[in-house]
């Protein structure tokens, strides 16, 4: 189904001679549709901005395996990882990213698979990681199948090249933003590490480590639960959006729960009877 894709990510990439004309598939955009809940709520207009988008992103962007045979399904998602962050700035180009490599699984820091320490699912970074990324394919697809659960590795790791634009993973996307908003950007980062140690926070532990990983997480849970984000962290969600320069709330709409389902707080009562708005 996607055989085409496949053949042209081969040429771009030296796997062949031949030259080939590249066409959007239907079937690309089914499965984009499918899987990808922030595609699946653009306006037809706008989807075609997200394919072009995408294939731009491809062919600067080598998508590799050592262990698997890289998909086409793959280069799909990694590029729908690249484009989500950065949809509200339609010039931006990766700079800091030439290849993005798949594991069939989480990894340890020495890039292992299937070792009591390998617990990394992403990693981008400097030195040796420069202008690399790390993903494991599982959580790859993972993040995009779950769109309840606040946690997409592929996001998280793109919003960490964002952050990492200006020279500096610390949490702050320069790029992004004017740097006086620094300091109150890094004390709400203070206030919600202090309610996610203290446990009166639903940000996922992890977002406590450091300011760069605050920065991951929450970009995660906007692009996920932007509507909980909102109503939870009201000051975190303004923030996030004029960092991103998006209107994500439709992406809400479009997961919101039936009202016999399990409750997406995980709390296991029925949706109606736990967090469904009383109104």
């Amino acid at each position: 189904m996607f055989s085409q894709l496949k053949q042209w990510l081969r040429q771009l990439f030296g796997f062949n001679k031949s030259k080939q004309v590249i066409t959007w598939q239907q079937s690309w955009s089914d499965f984009l549709n499918d899987k990808v809940v922030f595609y699946r709520t653009l306006n037809d207009k706008d989807k075609i901005l997200f394919q072009q988008r995408s294939l731009l992103f491809l062919q600067t962007t080598a998508v590799e395996a050592g262990q698997i045979e890289v998909s086409d399904e793959d280069c799909l998602l990694v590029a729908a990882s690249a484009i989500i962050p950065v949809w509200g700035f339609p010039k931006w180009h990766y700079f800091n990213l030439r290849a993005v490599y798949l594991f069939p699984g989480v990894f340890n820091e020495n890039f292992e698979c299937g070792q009591p320490d390998s617990t990394i699912s992403g990693m981008v970074g400097t030195g040796p990681m420069t202008g690399k990324m790390a993903l494991s394919r599982p959580h790859l697809y993972s993040g995009f199948e779950n769109s309840r659960d606040k946690k997409n590795v592929g996001i998280h790791e793109f919003a960490h090249l964002v952050d990492m634009a200006d020279g500096d993973c610390d949490g702050f996307p320069e790029r992004l933003q004017a740097f006086r908003f620094s300091i109150p950007w890094f004390d709400l980062i203070e206030k919600k590490i202090k309610e996610i140690d203290s446990r009166r926070s639903n940000i996922r532990d992890y977002g406590a480590s450091n300011r760069a990983e605050f920065f991951a997480v929450a970009s995660e849970y906007f692009f996920e639960r932007p509507q909980l984000l909102k109503n939870k962290h009201p000051h975190l969600y303004e923030s996030l959006t004029e960092f991103y320069q998006q209107e994500v709330l439709a992406i809400a709409e479009d997961i919101k729960p039936r009202k016999k389902a399990p409750c997406p707080c995980g709390s296991g009562k029925r949706y109606k009877r736990c967090c469904m708005p009383r109104s």
